[in-house]
């Protein structure tokens, strides 16, 4: 599910390159099959249907199972599609078989999913600015310069050398600038930050503490967190 989601991912920034290429459009379909049998086989197996139907996530699968497979009904909205991966990572089945299957995902789960939602802010960013400019201002041509754009002003380095065209350009700048900028600095100090574990206090029920952590920083009851024995 993981690889699938991230090779349409990566479709769809790599096309971008290919705006029109015939082989793009081939793959359109292929892709959108494979999206509409996994959303349809959810809903299969699913309890109660109906509220699976109306949860945002699976809306905008909806959304992208018509881009890829009805491309003139909304193309413009194929980005959403990573979001999915977004949900797969975060379901509790797979971080369960992660944590027991993967070593490495189970030492830094915390970074590893700080890094996830990094990329996946970064890249839902970059794909509304290059949805909104494509074709209509020169200085954005493919998700590279969309993306340059993007963390230029995330990072309020701003060069200058592309600006976003027309009203709604504009508006949607002064969005990046007044909430991206803040989410940007939070997701980022969340991959850089020294590692917490998940720990309950036994006294006041604090649930995160340092690695290392020998005593409770909120009451300084003695913890005993387990671990195994890596440094």
């Amino acid at each position: 599910m993981l690889g699938v989601d991230l090779l349409v991912v990566g479709f769809v920034v790599v096309s971008s390159f290919f705006r029109g290429a015939p082989w793009t459009d081939a793959l359109d379909p292929l892709f959108g099959t494979i999206i509409l049998l996994d959303f349809v086989a959810r809903l299969w197996i699913a309890r109660r249907p109906l509220r699976q139907l109306i949860r945002p996530l699976n809306i905008a699968d909806m959304i992208v199972i018509v881009s890829l497979l009805a491309p003139a009904a909304g193309e413009n909205f194929a980005f959403l599609r990573v979001l999915r991966v977004l949900r797969v990572l975060r379901s509790y089945r797979t971080l369960t078989r992660l944590r027991r299957d993967v070593p490495l995902f189970r030492q830094n789960q915390d970074v590893i999913v700080s890094v996830l939602n990094l990329a996946v802010f970064l890249l839902i960013t970059t794909a509304l600015v290059f949805e909104t400019q494509v074709g209509r201002n020169d200085e954005i041509t493919d998700y590279v310069d969309a993306l340059y754009f993007t963390v230029s002003t995330l990072t309020t380095t701003g060069f200058g050398d592309i600006t976003l065209q027309g009203t709604y350009g504009r508006l949607l700048a002064v969005l990046i600038m007044i909430f991206g900028v803040s989410l940007f600095i939070r997701l980022a100090q969340t991959v850089f930050r020294p590692p917490k574990v998940s720990y309950s206090c036994p006294h006041c029920g604090l649930s995160r503490h340092d690695a290392d952590a020998v005593h409770c920083k909120h009451c300084g009851e003695i913890l005993n967190i387990p671990d195994e024995g890596l440094t």
